[in-house]
């Protein structure tokens, strides 16, 4: 159990059954009345920014939460399974605990958030940018590139990425994980 007074960054704590990641906090002390600690938190679920106010020297319950490699190995019935990089224990995942799961192809590395002392997995997130190769796409007309127009392009996981007029199937592309959008041609 913490107080308002051990606050930092980075700190994750329990608040109503949610667990919230401190972003920035200020400790203030006014001139008139009692202190309190103002904090800007981000949701571990769903990503959610939330402004609280404490009171100062409440008590807070803090979560240890450990950041984990694993990696993918295949999809099933029970979902998505990964393999612990460091103790090659394999785990099923559901995809929607999977940020960017439209993204992710066997072999891929990412990231686990789990619950240090319920070993629970709380959220799973690909790298910021992936590399794929583009399965399908129509070709690009000639001379239609004056406008920074786009055209719909499926890659080798499934996913339907908006790509330039130049790209080709069978080229890999750069993809942004958390929008789904073209980052750029790989060579």
């Amino acid at each position: 159990m913490a107080t308002t007074a051990d606050i930092r960054n980075g700190m994750c704590i329990d608040l109503d059954g949610q667990y919230f990641v401190i972003i920035e906090f200020l400790h203030v002390k006014p001139g008139k009345g009692a202190a309190f600690v103002r904090t800007k938190m981000r949701s571990v679920k769903t990503g959610r920014v939330l402004e609280k106010t404490f009171n100062a020297g409440v008590k807070i319950d803090e979560v240890r939460i450990e950041r984990r490699p694993y990696q993918y190995l295949y999809k099933d019935d029970m979902g998505y399974n990964f393999m612990n990089n460091e103790t090659f224990e394999q785990v099923s995942i559901p995809g929607e605990l999977i940020e960017g799961v439209a993204f992710l192809k066997e072999g891929e590395n990412i990231e686990v958030q789990v619950h240090a002392e319920t070993e629970t997995i709380l959220t799973a997130e690909l790298p910021q940018n992936v590399v794929l190769e583009v399965t399908y796409t129509e070709p690009g007309l000639k001379g239609d590139t004056a406008t920074n127009t786009l055209k719909p392009a499926t890659v080798e996981t499934g996913a339907e990425v908006k790509v330039p007029l130049f790209i080709n199937e069978g080229e890999k592309i750069r993809v942004n994980t958390r929008d789904g959008s073209y980052v750029e041609r790989v060579k």
